[in-house]
C-alpha cells in the first residue's frame, strides 16, 4: 500500500496476536525491490482509542472475526481473505512459492483498490507504477 498510495495514506499495519515479520515475507518483498528493514510487528491494541481510522481493512478470518469492535468502528472496514501463507509447511522452495504467491495476489488487490479509491474520489496524486 505504502508504494502505491503513500503520498495520499499514511499507512498502519497491526495484527490481533503479533509474531514478528516472517523471514519468508522478507525474501520475497525484497524480490521486488521492497525492503522490509525498521518495520516491526504491533498489536491492534497499540492504536485502540489512540487513533481514528478512515480505513481498516483486514486480510484474514482470524482477524475479521476478532478484531475488536472499537478498532473497526473507527471508519470504513473492509475484509481481503488471503490464504496465510505462514500456514503452509513445505520445502524451502515451496514455500517461497506460496509467499510469492499471496504477494502477488494482495499487490494485484492494493492496485485495484486504489484505481477505483482514484475513481471514486477524483485523486490524483497518488503514486501508482
Amino acid at each position: 500500500m505504502r508504494k502505491y498510495a503513500g503520498v495520499q495514506f499514511e499507512i498502519f499495519s497491526a495484527g490481533l496476536v503479533p509474531k514478528g515479520i516472517n523471514p519468508y515475507t522478507c525474501r520475497v518483498m525484497e524480490e521486488v525491490g521492497l525492503n522490509l528493514d525498521g518495520q516491526w510487528s504491533k498489536n491492534v491494541k497499540e492504536y485502540i482509542e489512540k487513533k481514528t481510522f478512515d480505513y481498516v481493512i483486514t486480510v484474514c478470518a482470524h482477524a475479521e472475526e476478532n478484531c475488536p469492535t472499537a478498532f473497526l468502528g473507527t471508519g470504513k472496514h473492509e475484509h481481503w481473505y488471503f490464504e496465510d501463507p505462514a500456514g503452509f509447511k513445505d520445502s524451502d522452495k515451496k514455500m517461497l512459492g506460496k509467499f510469492r504467491e499471496v504477494r502477488e495476489q494482495i499487490d494485484m488487490k492494493i492496485r485495484e483498490w486504489v484505481a477505483e479509491f482514484i475513481i471514486i474520489n477524483g485523486k490524483s496524486n497518488i503514486v501508482y507504477k
